[in-house]
């Protein structure tokens, strides 16, 4: 009886050891699957890291207030390598709420890393311009740079007008920094390599 008794505690811990085991496997390869997805990375936006959850933000602007600044994925997205080591990394926009009317467009970037995303800082393109297209320069002089093109209004126009100039930024990611760099749509200064 007792070498039996001893024999069903022994399956007991191992199947309860099993449990925790695979459990925990399952809760690791949930986290692998949070890092390597970009709507769920942390970007800077106007100098505060604001982190996406499914692609939104929600902060309070002001401790204890009604008004809350809210960041959301909006799309537009472009893959490609952006710092040249053979990943795909992601170019896309962000807008963000900040309690008023206005709704703001920045362009950011998701690096592709052995690690998971790592999110850049934010360009901003300005408020309530009407985005376009997102584009790899065609500029055979640029290496790695990309192209965010918009409407926005002609300066001297009011907020209520409609978009109707069209606009483009040209910009390449400083892999180091994570900070964009605004380059020259006819860049011709230095060879392309360095661009």
């Amino acid at each position: 009886m007792n070498k039996s008794f001893i024999g069903v505690i022994a399956v007991i811990i191992v199947l309860v050891g099993g449990y925790f085991l695979f459990k925990s496997r399952g809760s690791e390869e949930e986290q692998i699957v949070t890092i390597a997805d970009y709507k769920n990375t942390t970007y800077t936006i106007d100098s505060k890291l604001v982190k996406l959850e499914n692609g939104v933000a929600e902060v309070e602007t002001v401790p204890e207030s009604a008004s809350k600044t809210i960041t959301r994925y909006f799309g537009n997205e472009l893959k490609t390598d952006l710092d040249g080591d053979g990943r795909e990394d992601v170019v896309f926009l962000l807008t963000q709420q900040t309690g008023g009317s206005g709704t703001f467009y920045y362009a950011v970037a998701a690096l592709n890393t052995e690690k998971g995303y790592i999110g850049s800082d934010g360009y901003l393109l300005g408020d309530r311009v009407a985005p376009q297209t997102t584009e790899v320069s065609r500029n055979s002089r640029h290496k790695n740079v990309i192209v965010v093109n918009y409407a926005d209004r002609d300066s001297g126009e009011p907020m209520t007008a409609n978009p109707s100039m069209g606009k483009s930024a040209y910009l390449k990611l400083d892999a180091q920094t994570m900070r964009w760099d605004v380059v020259a749509p006819d860049f011709e200064g230095e060879s392309p390599s360095n661009i």
